[in-house]
């Protein structure tokens, strides 16, 4: 075995993983004060980028001034989303406020299809096409750049799950009755929650818009996002960091190996099968927390 080959693939993988821990960021974000699994995550990813290049390309603006007007207008959808469509659905069924996500999923998917169409769309962020060698391994400099911006975001994160704010959205994910009782807005809580997603779909949106077309496929990363949040545990930031690291060399190196020999499609097959595997196995997840309820 070629070991420049299979570590150009591990660490080419797993920075793209770091990618996909963005996209499950948002989704663990939303669980952590309403215990929903978001299902609309991938197509949020998809309309913050389609807005950045609204931005810049109606409005004229460069990229450093499109991307947070972007940021602050996904901001307010978040917001808007929880108010309009969810809000009302606070003590109903969770299969219920589920099914929700999908319907907002489905409806973003086809209002961006209405508004911007279904051709590919460029997100020039200026990154260099010129390669980037780590000793004899070329590594993707988007990739790098998406790796890093991610890191950066999961430390504002923990940095902010320890400030005033921040523990009072950890206390409505704990327990929602209690919550209430000592006076804590859950509403707004949530409502933040929803709001901080959709500025982090945003900088999904435009780091992976950057390493592929703007298009519809942009909301397909809802599954990577799935998969690495339960691999982390759904209440768990820092899990999907390091799921992401991991589903991401998982992912590279199998394709690296059995797409020659298959034919392609194993990438697919590998998020899939790892997705299954952690729910038959540890449903909770890596680093999850594992409640038990007692009747």
């Amino acid at each position: 075995m070629d070991l420049n080959y299979f570590l150009e693939l591990a660490i080419n993988g797993g920075l793209a993983g770091l990618m996909y821990g963005l996209v499950a960021m948002g989704i663990v974000l939303i669980y952590k004060s309403s215990s929903v699994p978001n299902l609309a995550q991938g197509a949020l990813v998809m309309v913050g980028a389609y807005v950045v290049l609204a931005f810049a390309t109606t409005l004229k603006l460069p990229m450093w001034a499109a991307i947070p007007l972007a940021m602050v207008t996904m901001f307010f959808m978040g917001v808007g989303i929880e108010r309009v469509a969810l809000r009302r659905l606070a003590g109903r069924p969770i299969v219920m406020i589920l099914m929700m996500t999908l319907g907002i999923d489905i409806f973003l998917r086809a209002t961006s299809l209405t508004l911007w169409g279904g051709s590919g769309r460029n997100m020039d962020l200026g990154i260099s096409d010129k390669p980037l060698f780590l000793g004899p391994l070329l590594l993707n400099r988007a990739y790098v750049v998406g790796a890093v911006v991610t890191l950066l975001l999961f430390a504002v994160f923990v940095i902010f799950f320890r400030t005033r704010r921040g523990v009072v959205l950890r206390a409505i994910a704990d327990d929602y009755v209690a919550s209430w009782s000592v006076g804590i807005s859950v509403e707004r809580g949530v409502a933040l929650s929803w709001a901080l997603s959709s500025v982090v779909a945003t900088t999904a949106g435009v780091l992976w818009g950057s390493v592929q077309t703007v298009d519809q496929s942009l909301s397909m990363l809802l599954l990577k996002g799935i998969t690495v949040g339960v691999l982390g545990g759904l209440d768990s930031i820092g899990g999907a960091i390091l799921a992401g690291l991991l589903l991401g060399i998982i992912e590279n190196v199998a394709s690296g190996y059995l797409d020659p020999l298959l034919g392609g499609g194993t990438r697919d097959l590998v998020v899939a099968a790892v997705l299954i595997l952690t729910i038959m196995i540890r449903p909770h997840g890596l680093f999850g927390r594992h409640d038990i309820e007692r009747v």
